[in-house]
């Protein structure tokens, strides 16, 4: 009887290993994929790179030419360099626009001519494979009956998030990493950029490795509890890659977010923008769509990352910080808090330079904002980081994105002009356009279309009456609070808002101008700040009070608009 039940016994703990490790070896999704031979040991690490862009036609930088590769040409000669993969991570998929945006936008057609290019693969004998977060898009039923494999991503179910990666490898030795996506307008209405680089093999299959995590996340609803080791990033912030970039010496290494999805010995994006923050001896230059150092919309938590390592570059570093942050349609109105506060940090200090600016966009005639800056990159006297995400709390937290770090050594005499100097190019080209407006005490940005008709009718409502006054604080250069007198739902406001930008010149009250946007490109030098006080723009009362509140947007019971976690 004993006996029998030690066999029973036996047997099921038999039962339990095979179970336990066939459950281990499907949370791993070990794939048998052939990596052409290519490995750490014998893998291109003589490479070359070029920045690309792209610049809408109706964006014109006379007063400064430089200029790199269109991004549709840069995507077109990746496609020409195929042999026998293509692999394409983007968080859109909408090449063909719709008949009312091409009426208005005629460069739409080159995203009809990628999405023609793609679907050529299939005659070439070059496979298409694709990762991809979106279940409904009509380019990708298209691609998958021209014999493209097409993984989905089920992102909001394993990180309450959206895949923003937007990444291209071919063959595992050449890839594209950078802001634009598989969208129409990334490639015609948006300013993006990124960067190609050919023959190398060795960072393009560290690449083609966070390529295959999300492969095989394909319809899973949960994280593996083990990575494969196929997974296994090769180069990370404390071991990168040493390479040349244009027959210069570089290292160079591939970050991801958010941690959840990071495998063994892969840096996470905020590790390695912290890495470029922390090793700035001089300057830190930041180009970036958006900018909100806080992590839950509702509760307004503040998300201090990136925030507080800026603030110590300035303040122990002495590092010289610019930001441009782009003023749009979804600008929210904590960012100018947030740069008054970093700004204030300067007051009375000496050695401390942090300016900011915000690239703003033109209002077409069918209302859109178009020309976006949707750049997301910094640029430091020693390297750069290259991302797929703003620089928002909730962006590393749920969203999915990838990061790409080149640092070039200082002293080195001969040598090609740098891609570090070739971004910092970038930056001040745009920095110094006509296209830029410097964020003022008592002049708030306007960034959307709703905001300019509400302060065009309530100007044209008060031309008779003339300005309507607010009262003078005791610090009188500080940024105003911010009061709506206009009716909604039939209720009236506080009647505090500023309708004009003339001053009464004979009573102790100030005008706040109604345009805010006063500085140009003409401003080289630096802002002197040591008679402004460090408060903070005030935006209160409900959701019709905020005077940048969007249309057709939710509002939270304070008065602020969702932080939005989808993709541009």
């Amino acid at each position: 009887m004993k006996s029998q039940q030690k066999c029973i016994v036996i047997f099921a703990l038999v039962c339990c290993f095979a179970v336990l490790v066939a459950l281990i070896f499907s949370a791993v999704d070990v794939w048998g994929e052939d990596e052409d031979g290519i490995t750490e040991e014998n893998c291109s690490r003589d490479c070359r790179i070029s920045l690309v862009e792209n610049i809408p036609e109706d964006i014109s930088f006379l007063e400064n030419g430089t200029s790199y590769l269109p991004l549709s040409v840069g995507l077109y000669n990746l496609l020409d360099q195929a042999i026998r993969v293509v692999e394409i991570v983007s968080p859109l998929w909408l090449l063909n626009s719709s008949d009312y945006e091409s009426s208005f936008q005629p460069t739409a057609r080159q995203g009809r001519a990628l999405l023609s290019r793609l679907q050529g693969l299939k005659a070439k004998g070059v496979q298409l494979k694709i990762s991809s977060g979106i279940f409904d898009s009509a380019e990708l039923r298209t691609l998958a009956n021209h014999n493209a494999e097409v993984h989905y991503v089920n992102m909001t179910a394993l990180i309450k998030g959206n895949l923003h990666s937007s990444f291209w490898v071919v063959d595992r030795k050449h890839f594209y990493i950078g802001s634009g996506s598989m969208d129409w307008r990334s490639l015609a209405t948006r300013k993006e950029l990124g960067v190609l680089v050919y023959n190398c093999s060795c960072l393009a299959l560290d690449l083609h490795k966070l390529f295959s995590l999300y492969w095989g996340l394909m319809y899973k609803d949960f994280i593996p509890s083990f990575w494969s080791k196929r997974l296994f990033a090769l180069f990370n912030s404390d071991s990168p890659l040493q390479l040349t970039l244009n027959s210069t010496k570089a290292q160079a290494y591939i970050s991801s977010s958010p941690d959840v999805l990071i495998p063994k010995d892969r840096s996470n994006d905020l590790e390695a923008i912290s890495r470029v923050i922390q090793e700035a001896r001089h300057f830190i230059y930041i180009s970036i769509t958006d900018y909100l150092p806080l992590l839950d919309s509702s509760s307004h938590r503040y998300w201090s990352h990136i925030d507080a390592l800026i603030r110590e570059a300035l303040i122990l570093r002495k590092v010289r910080v610019r930001l441009l942050i782009s003023c749009w349609e979804k600008t929210h109105p904590l960012t100018f808090n947030f740069i008054w506060s970093l700004r204030s940090l300067c007051m009375e200090q000496a050695n401390c330079s942090l300016e900011a600016k915000f690239f703003n966009p033109r209002v077409q005639r069918d209302g859109s904002l178009q020309g976006i800056n949707h750049n997301r990159f910094m640029v430091t006297d020693r390297a750069i980081y290259l991302g797929n995400l703003d620089w928002v709390g909730n962006e590393f937290t749920f969203n999915a994105g990838a990061g790409l770090v080149i640092t070039q050594p200082e002293g080195v005499e001969e040598r090609n002009s740098t891609v570090v100097e070739q971004l910092q190019a970038v930056f001040e080209r745009d920095w110094f356009s006509r296209y830029t407006r410097s964020l003022q005490a008592n002049k708030i940005p306007v960034c959307n279309k709703h905001h300019i008709n509400r302060l065009v009718s309530v100007k044209a409502s008060h031309l008779d009456n003339g300005p309507v006054p607010i009262r003078k604080g005791q610090h009188d250069n500080g940024p105003a609070p911010i009061r709506n007198h206009l009716k909604v739902d039939g209720q009236t406001a506080d009647k505090t808002r500023p309708h004009d930008d003339r001053l009464s010149k004979g009573s102790h009250q100030q005008m706040v101008p109604l345009v805010p946007l006063v500085e140009g490109h003409q401003e080289r030098g630096r802002i002197k700040m040591s008679h402004f006080d460090n408060r903070q723009i005030q935006i209160e009362g409900k959701s019709q009070d905020s005077p940048v509140d969007l249309p057709g947007q939710s509002a939270e019971s304070s008065g602020f608009r969702e932080i939005s976690n989808g993709p541009l």
